[in-house]
């Protein structure tokens, strides 16, 4: 078995977290949680994107929400019940 990376982020794309997290949190609460416009003020997929690539400091924002997702046990669970 190869070795697999720990770093929650490894080959996870902008956009899988984005998708992830709207799935998860949608996008009044991660407005709340992140307090981006392109959250709050009309959301899409796209126009999130958009700002977070040109804006660092949002995108790490978004990167450390998905790893505290991700390394949640009751995500962990949710994904496991779904396989």
């Amino acid at each position: 078995m190869p070795n697999r990376s720990r770093d929650p982020l490894h080959g996870v794309t902008l956009e899988k977290m984005l998708v992830r997290l709207h799935a998860h949190f949608g996008w009044q609460e991660l407005g709340k949680r992140i307090s981006i416009r392109c959250f709050q003020s009309d959301p899409s997929i796209q126009s999130s994107l958009k700002f977070l690539r040109k804006t660092p400091w949002a995108r790490a924002k978004v990167e450390a929400l998905y790893v505290e997702m991700v390394k949640s046990p009751w995500y962990r669970a949710v994904q496991a019940s779904d396989s």
